[in-house]
């Protein structure tokens, strides 16, 4: 900042002289002007650019070292990841039976699995400097500023670890979809690809024979929007999943999480990991943050399970909101969610965990399901069963109602994503097809009659149980929320009196 500062005002003085008529000085403010305009550019400041600056581990970095035993839920992929870092940590053993050295690590995966924490365990785990950039930093409108920034990044990976005295140095590029996306789909703004090309040629001139043997550890949840010059052998030789952790993973982080958190006698962590399933590491972890904010505005001194399941709501659906529907509103979604609740139930006993009536984002109600294990895979009729449950709401409606609102507007789409799925694996009457070759109009045909078949199919069972679903709408408007097991009490068939009573 002081450089920018120092060249500004040297600048403003030759202008000044220019300007009092010190002709002699006119050379010399056009190759002042000039050489300004160069350094702004090469620091990427001109006209609205970036600074470039990395964040590390380390004596000279800002981020604190991290172990692999403080990630939860990842088995396979530290697994996975501590045998390619072998290769760096065991460098005389891999020479000696001629193991080429890892240039490159690709972590994939969705937001929020711990993909950046994987990245600093490994470099804690090598013992080696760790710089970390974003994929958007690298790349600005001026020609040879991205470039300029991968030369700078590995110059000082290698510069730093002979300053601290490591033999290795770990560069981690998050969002590398930016950086490293397919070249020529950037036809009017060259810069992309010359950056690209840059960090090719930096991973090419990686040598086993280097003071500092370097590592590129990249992450991204786009790995098909990757150049296939950079997932070839020789740059990212290794990519490690990075999935969502299952029900077991569930409960280490949250296990995790929880430490140092005054945990009530009720809470049952291993209900809590059932109850999250699709939840990411960032999602457990802000869950039990919101228990304990929760906790804390009601006083409490411990997280309790009503904290919890509290909390699982709001980063499922988002914060209570103070908007109050009219009566008529209230009873119409009190009926579409015990619709949705009944036919849940019905298909799937003991699926149903909580349902609703409190506005939460942009649902004036919910009801939540408990999926009974985490599915890898799912028959024809557990697709259909979802599509029932879906379609549950809007026809609970038209019974009751004689017509249907926009609130099943969501429900729908989610229909139609499940029958399409239906079509695309080969479960319905066309039998197997491919998406490239089925006609438009053939899908949409196909998904229309799967979609009403289901609707028949659900109105018949709501029809069956419309007692039932009238004192279940009644009493959740009465109470606004109720729990899965008392959902299960009024479908349980009432128990035969003794004979002779």
């Amino acid at each position: 900042m002081k450089k920018e500062i120092g060249a500004g005002l040297g600048l403003a003085a030759v202008v000044f002289l220019g300007l009092q008529g010190v002709s002699q000085v006119v050379p010399f403010l056009i190759l002042a002007a000039i050489l300004t305009m160069l350094y702004l550019m090469a620091q990427g400041r001109l006209m609205g650019g970036r600074s470039f600056a990395t964040t590390g581990s380390g004596s000279a970095g800002s981020l604190r070292p991290i172990d692999f035993d403080a990630i939860g839920g990842q088995q396979v992929a530290k697994r996975e990841l501590k045998e390619a870092l072998d290769f760096l940590r065991k460098s005389d053993e891999a020479a000696h039976l001629g193991i080429r050295p890892l240039k490159g690590i690709l972590l994939v995966g969705p937001p929020g699995t711990g993909k950046t924490l994987m990245a600093r365990a490994a470099a804690s785990y090598t013992q080696s400097v760790f710089l970390a950039a974003s994929g958007s930093q690298f790349v600005e409108m001026y020609a040879g500023v991205g470039a300029q920034r991968i030369r700078h990044i590995f110059n000082q990976a290698r510069r730093q670890a002979e300053q601290e005295g490591r033999s290795s140095a770990i560069i981690f590029i998050d969002e590398m979809e930016v950086l490293g996306g397919k070249r020529g789909k950037h036809a009017s703004h060259l810069e992309y690809d010359q950056t690209l090309n840059e960090l090719l040629v930096q991973m090419d001139g990686i040598a086993p024979s280097e003071r500092v043997r370097l590592l590129v550890i990249g992450a991204t949840n786009r790995p098909d929007l990757l150049d296939s010059a950079l997932l070839r052998p020789g740059r990212f030789d290794r990519t490690v999943r990075v999935d969502l952790p299952d029900k077991e993973g569930r409960r280490h982080i949250l296990e995790i999480h929880a430490q140092g958190k005054p945990l009530a006698p009720d809470v049952d962590l291993d209900e809590l990991a059932r109850e999250t399933y699709g939840f990411s590491g960032a999602h457990l972890e802000s869950l039990l943050n919101e228990a304990a904010i929760l906790a804390m505005r009601q006083g409490d001194r411990q997280i309790g399970g009503r904290h919890l399941r509290e909390a699982v709501d709001k980063v499922l659906m988002g914060e209570k909101l103070d908007r109050r529907p009219s009566e008529a509103e209230r009873r119409r979604v009190a009926y579409h969610e015990t619709g949705h609740a009944f036919v849940s139930e019905l298909g799937r006993p003991g699926s149903v965990s909580t349902v609703t009536l409190s506005p939460r984002g942009q649902a004036l109600g919910y009801m939540r399901q408990t999926p009974e294990d985490d599915p890898y895979l799912y028959t024809q009729e557990e697709l259909e069963h979802q599509i029932d449950v879906c379609l549950g709401g809007a026809v609970a409606e038209e019974l009751f109602f004689g017509s249907r609102s926009t609130g099943a507007m969501g429900d729908f789409e989610q229909a139609v994503g499940l029958a399409r799925r239906m079509i695309l694996a080969g479960m319905s009457s066309l039998g197997i097809v491919s998406e490239e070759t089925l006609p438009e109009d053939h899908l949409h045909q196909e998904t229309v009659r799967i979609l009403k078949g289901r609707e028949g199919y659900v109105r018949e069972v709501l029809t069956a149980h419309r007692p039932l679903m009238d004192r279940a709408a009644v009493e959740l408007l009465r109470e606004e929320k109720l729990p899965g097991a008392r959902v299960r009490d009024l479908l349980r068939p009432p128990a035969a009196e003794p004979l002779g009573a």
